[in-house]
């Protein structure tokens, strides 16, 4: 039988409760945290009140690339780098203050959450395995998902030179981007 630390399981349990309440799927918090699936499942059903979803959790970095998700995703990664590199925050509990903010900048453009707790761990993963990067555009200065290892010299996002059928999105669009610019 092995020793455990009662301090080190409560902060197991309070980041999975977090990850949880967030959204996230039961194969992130497996990842993320020590706790044993059956434990996860019984927090997962006492915090949601029902089983966590089952499936294949979503695998792909072209998804990143989609006007709307690469605007939300930038976004998201602008705020996650910041808390990263001026914060001492383990890279999970960067993630969860990041998405929190996230989330309320959203609601504060009045805009609907396009990017879910999993994809924004993706993202993350997706970029310390050098899958994506971010890319600064040429005309407005921010930085934005883009796949690694492709030419971005004259880059220009999705903001500036929005795709015609993203016409009637655009203003909001905006407001979540200059919300981004801030922390960046």
């Amino acid at each position: 039988m092995r020793n455990k630390s009662v301090v080190t399981e409560a902060y197991q349990i309070r980041v999975a409760a977090e990850l949880i309440e967030l959204g996230a799927r039961l194969q992130l918090l497996q990842e993320e945290t020590s706790l044993s699936r059956e434990r996860l499942l019984k927090l997962y059903k006492e915090i949601k009140g029902v089983s966590p979803s089952k499936g294949m959790l979503p695998y792909s970095t072209d998804w990143f690339m989609s006007w709307s998700p690469n605007i939300h995703s930038s976004l998201f990664m602008g705020i996650y780098r910041f808390l990263v590199k001026n914060s001492s925050l383990s890279e999970v509990e960067a993630l969860v203050k990041s998405y929190r903010l996230y989330l309320e900048q959203i609601g504060v453009s009045g805009d609907e959450p396009v990017l879910s707790i999993t994809r924004a761990w993706f993202l993350v993963r997706f970029c310390n395995a050098n899958m994506l990067q971010l890319a600064v555009c040429t005309e407005c200065g921010g930085q934005f998902v883009v796949h690694t290892n492709e030419l971005y010299g004259d880059y220009v996002c999705g903001i500036c030179h929005p795709p015609s059928r993203a016409g009637k999105t655009k203003p909001k669009i905006r407001t979540v981007a200059a919300l981004g610019q801030v922390g960046g």
